[in-house]
């Protein structure tokens, strides 16, 4: 393993730790990724005894600020293009109502045993009588051959001590592609209510990067098949399922909202564009209807699930910002590129869509595209060719009209400076018949144009003008 620990660093550490008379070694991500063949510039020092003094003492030699975090037992420097952590070697017990252990000083083995998954075991001794061994006591080099995710402890004992260890198995499977083992899924399913003891924040942490993966849907099968999904965002769960009347089924919208998430996967790695791929059908279950002469009806999904966004934001501890406010509108309109696409395509159809999405339009057509999951070729062709058409006439409208992030050419201060007026309702009735008319394409998106049509509009309902503008 010597050949990749040729930084300097590992040398001056090595030489540091001989120096005070501890044994120090680099353990977990550091040296996955040596078998995994990605590049880390994380490196985690376990050191046996102390691991904030020699962390200390590594900042003076190497003359760079040491952060310290006491609560935690660690301490963190940079140095050039590396990030170190050091922390003391220490073995772990748990209550059952806290999934903070209670820790003791311990060996490189304890330290090891602790540890949550095999790969993330194995550590490089950098003492220079064995400097380059590696210590793999848990057989993580095969696991990773193999492509398992698996425990160096039972994993009932694991996952019960820890259950935040259930979302970072499912996240790890989905970011390597990995296979959890059978053992470590049966554990999952038993301490699913386990993952209550733990906080929102931590469990969104963890969500997010199983979003981010590149198939997520790897991860959400997961989640699913072992009752996690259930416990931490049961209104997700609420869409699988199909149900049958005089012969009449839906599609399983669990199953379809997660290839719809992969579909944007595949084009965007926008953490909420892959939100609004998850959210966009979400009020399914609620505005699900049998009609004899329909069959099953979602009339109003779109508007009710922009209705729900907030407040699945605010219980998954999301971001109450213009990223919310970005999702909820994805879902809103997600249906309006459809409608473009199975219609006879006007102007004006288009325009509003473009001052609704604004400069989003882009990721509303990518989570529109994706909302296709037919396996019909024939529908798959002619959704494409209508895609196609769709976003053509959507270019030549903004290079006509330039309605994205459209401003009113005519303001309420014009309205009311022109005709001496107050704010009130005739200002208001006035910019509504202005906008509309430059929707429909009554008018250009100009403000002659406007200023036009305003003083007309104001003459109609007795306004004179007291000044002109321009």
């Amino acid at each position: 393993m010597k050949s990749y620990l040729k930084h300097p660093l590992f040398n001056k550490l090595s030489s540091l730790a001989a120096k005070s008379q501890v044994e120090i070694f680099v353990i977990g991500g550091f040296v996955r990724d040596i078998f995994l063949n990605r590049p880390s510039k994380d490196i985690d020092i376990l050191v046996i005894g102390n691991g904030i003094e020699f962390a200390e003492e590594v900042g003076r030699n190497l003359k760079t600020k040491v952060s310290v975090f006491k609560n935690f037992g660690t301490a963190m420097l940079r140095y050039k293009d590396l990030e170190i952590e050091f922390v003391g070697a220490r073995k772990e017990s748990y209550r059952s109502e806290s999934r903070k252990p209670i820790v003791e000083n311990g060996t490189l083995e304890d330290d090891q045993l602790r540890r949550d998954f095999t790969i993330n075991a194995m550590a490089i001794d950098l003492n220079p009588k064995n400097f380059g061994q590696l210590i793999d006591p848990f057989n993580g080099t095969n696991d990773i051959a193999d492509k398992i995710i698996r425990t160096p402890l039972d994993p009932s004992v694991t996952f019960s001590d820890d259950p935040l260890r259930m979302l970072r198995a499912v996240r790890f499977a989905a970011q390597l592609n990995f296979n959890i083992d059978a053992l470590s899924i049966n554990a999952i399913r038993e301490n699913q209510e386990r993952i209550k003891i733990v906080s929102a924040e931590r469990i969104t942490d963890e969500l997010n990067k199983i979003i981010l993966s590149t198939k997520p849907s790897v991860g959400f099968n997961y989640l699913f098949d072992t009752g996690i999904l259930n416990q931490i965002f049961p209104r997700l769960s609420e869409l699988y399922g199909v149900d049958v009347i005089n012969g009449y089924g839906h599609k399983d919208n669990f199953y379809h909202t997660l290839q719809v998430l992969d579909n944007v996967s595949e084009h965007s790695d926008d953490l909420w564009l892959r939100w609004a791929a998850i959210l966009h059908d979400i009020a399914k279950p609620a505005t699900k209807r049998f009609e004899k002469s329909q069959g099953w009806t979602f009339h109003g999904h779109d508007d009710k699930g922009a209705r729900m966004v907030p407040k699945i934001f605010a219980e998954l501890k999301l971001p109450l910002n213009e990223k919310m406010k970005f999702v909820q509108k994805m879902v809103q309109l997600h249906l309006r590129p459809i409608v473009l696409v199975k219609d006879i395509v006007t102007d004006s159809a288009v325009r509003r869509l473009l001052f609704e999405a604004g400069n989003d339009i882009d990721s509303l057509m990518l989570l529109c595209h994706a909302d296709v999951t037919t396996k019909n070729e024939y529908k798959i062709k002619k959704y494409r060719q209508n895609f196609e058409l769709v976003k053509q006439k959507l270019k030549d409208v903004e290079e006509q009209d330039q309605i994205r992030n459209w401003q009113p050419p005519v303001s309420g201060n014009d309205i009311m400076e022109t005709f001496g007026i107050k704010e009130g309702k005739e200002v208001g009735q006035i910019k509504v018949q202005i906008k509309e008319a430059i929707m429909e394409g009554e008018i250009k998106n100009s403000r002659m144009e406007a200023l036009q049509l305003m003083l007309r509009k104001g003459k109609e309902m007795g306004l004179l003008p007291v000044v002109n503008l321009k």
